[in-house]
């Protein structure tokens, strides 16, 4: 009887060990978490003194959806994110970050508002931004300050 507790022991973790694996093969990408990475980023020179905009490409490669909650820079205490709906610009709490897809923030839409400039950026500086997260940690990211009326090519922003 002893013979037949190991044998169906062993059979038991047979199945175990085997069954694991097989089943973390069936995970689906929309079990992993976000992949973010950054692409296209800049800030035309802003042409007042008091105000700019930044601009980039938020893409992410992961199963997991995430949201851009804030932005900080040296160059401003007051930075928001808006969007653009009919032509009209309002400041949101985040911005989503679809799984296996990305977020556009660009001229004539989406947009990071830089208020209250410390100093006014001047082309061919960069300036440092930190993107925060709601699931992911946080990015460094450096805008090359480009000409005023600077808009990159569709091929050109990631």
């Amino acid at each position: 009887m002893n013979r037949r507790t190991t044998a169906a022991s062993a059979l038991a973790s047979v199945i175990a060990l085997t069954a694991g694996p097989a089943l973390a093969g069936c995970s689906t990408s929309s079990d992993s978490g976000p992949e973010l990475k950054v692409s296209g980023a800049f800030m035309p020179q802003p042409v007042g003194d008091d105000m700019a905009a930044g601009f980039l490409t938020v893409q992410n490669k992961g199963g997991g959806a995430d949201k851009l909650t804030s932005v900080t820079s040296d160059i401003s205490d007051d930075i928001t994110i808006h969007e653009s709906k009919n032509q009209k610009m309002q400041e949101v709490k985040a911005f989503d970050v679809p799984a296996d897809g990305e977020l556009d923030l660009e001229r004539g839409g989406n947009h990071i508002m830089f208020m209250k400039l410390k100093q006014k950026p001047m082309q061919g500086e960069k300036v440092a931004v930190e993107l925060r997260f709601e699931k992911s940690g946080p990015i460094k990211v450096e805008l090359p300050v480009k000409e005023p009326t600077y808009n990159p090519p569709a091929t050109m922003k990631h």
